[in-house]
Order: structure tokens, then sequence, then C-alpha cells
């Protein structure tokens, strides 16, 4: 028999189009060597163009898998995505205070605010929510440049700004903030600007990849980083592995309907295949 890999639960939304969500969160999850569960906070209608609609969970089912998974199997690192309203984000909280998420658990939140192609993922007045129930229990916090700008009023477009967005972060209550560079442009690379609550700063960079395809992008850094808290990492290590991760998923991000296709999570089968 093989050994039992540790476990990440992910709280998030589906993706119809299997290119974000929750299905990039599991993909990425087991790509990088844990067992992936999930808690639906909300079911969205998108595919390649974009979000036509979506759904969200009962607060109180959203909840209940929560403490369902963690009863059950025991929780190794979580991580948020959409999370859709004021609601289901207390909700959250109240399940993850019960079974330690952000104090026993690593608890990674990706403050998801809207998809790649600007669809509103998040009520407006769900943002204070984020602020100042989600984020002061991240151990990581890890916004793209308009999360930032929404949670912060910080506009990032140099290292100054990416510094200034982190310390704000921290100052919410962030154990750590991630503000990734992926949206900035007219730069050859990548930079992530890691900082830790002790002003620690480590910088990631990779190369600038010139694709349309990075859909899920953001959820499957996220995820791979939860991955790496679930296996027992630090978490500079545990950031480590998701660039890593999501560097050689854009490398190998695919074209797939009429818009924007998704980042490959299957990219080591395919090295693999051609050994």
């Amino acid at each position: 028999m093989s050994d039992t890999p540790p476990v990440a639960l992910a709280i998030a939304g589906t993706d119809s189009g299997g290119g974000a969500g929750l299905t990039a969160d599991v993909r990425a999850f087991t790509a990088c060597g844990v067992h992936g569960a999930v808690a639906v906070a909300a079911v969205t209608v998108q595919n390649s163009v974009g979000v036509q609609d979506f759904h969200p969970i009962p607060p109180e089912v959203v909840a209940a898998q929560i403490r369902a998974v963690a009863g059950d199997m025991g929780v190794d690192a979580a991580k948020t995505g959409m999370l859709a309203s004021t609601a289901i984000i207390t909700a959250v909280v109240e399940a993850g205070d019960q079974v330690g998420l952000g104090t026993r658990v690593p608890f990674v939140v990706d403050p998801v605010a809207a998809s790649m192609h600007g669809h509103a993922l998040l009520a407006p007045e769900a943002l204070e929510a984020v602020r100042t129930l989600l984020i002061p229990r991240a151990t990581l916090v890890t916004p793209n440049l308009d999360e930032v700008r929404l949670l912060v009023g910080v506009e990032v477009v140099d290292d100054d700004t990416a510094r200034e967005a982190a310390r704000a972060l921290l100052d919410l209550g962030a154990g750590a903030a991630l503000v990734k560079g992926g949206h900035l442009e007219g730069s050859a690379d990548v930079v992530d600007l890691l900082v830790l609550a002790d002003g620690t700063e480590h910088r990631f960079t990779s190369p600038r990849r010139s694709t349309e395809h990075t859909h899920g992008g953001g959820d499957s850094l996220a995820s791979s980083i939860t991955a790496g808290l679930a296996r027992g990492m630090a978490l500079v290590e545990a950031v480590a592995l998701g660039k890593a991760y999501i560097t050689r998923a854009v490398e190998h991000a695919y074209p797939l309907g009429a818009g924007h296709g998704p980042v490959s999570s299957v990219w080591s089968v395919a090295a693999w295949e051609r050994s």
C-alpha cells in the first residue's frame, strides 16, 4: 500500500470550463504531492471566453463541508479562492476557527475578486469582510495587482509600490504577503515579492511568457504553495515550490476554446511520457 499523502483543502468556486477555481486547485494539489479536498463555495457558469453567471452555495453548507473534511481526514493546509459574499466569508471564518485554520493549520488566502476577464466574483461590500475577517487569519495572502488596489488602495507600478502594498497587507494582520507581478506590464521578468511579518523580503523571478493562455494561474500558484505547506515546508520554501510549479505551468499552457486557455498542470506527465 502507498503512504497516505498530506491533505490540502480548497475553499472556492467551480469553473465549468475546467481552467480555474477548484479544478485548478485540485490539479495543483495532485501535481505537488498532496491529496486535494474541497469545500464548494459557489458554482460558476463559465468557459474560456468568460463568466456568464454564478450561484453562491448556502453559507451553512460551505461551513459544513469544511467541518466534514477536517473532522474525518484532517487538514494539513487550506486555501481560499472565490468566496462570493460576506455571508460565505463569515461562515468560512467561523468553521475555520473551529478546525484551526490560520492557527494550527496553515491558511493561504487568495482574495479572488474578479475573473481574468474582469467579471466580478465578489460582492463589493464583501471586501471589508476580506480585510477584517479573512486576511487577519491568513498565514499568507496572495493578491494580484487588481486585488491589491481594491484591498489597500495601492497602485503597484514598481518594486517600491509592491513593497508598500505588501506592508499594507501585513498591517491588516496577514502573517505574510505575496504581491504577484504577473499583471505588471513592461518588464521582461515576472517578479513576485514575498514580505514576511518581520519585514524580511524574498523576490521570486521568472521570465515573462508571451501567451494569453494563463487562465487559472493565480489559483494554481496559491494551491501549489498550499501543497508545500501541507507537506511541512517552511513558508519561503513553499512559495519557491509554487513559483517553480506555476512557471512551468505557464510555459506549457495550451489553447482551449475561443478565449483564454488554461495553464497546464500536466507538463510533468507530458515530460514523463516523452522520456
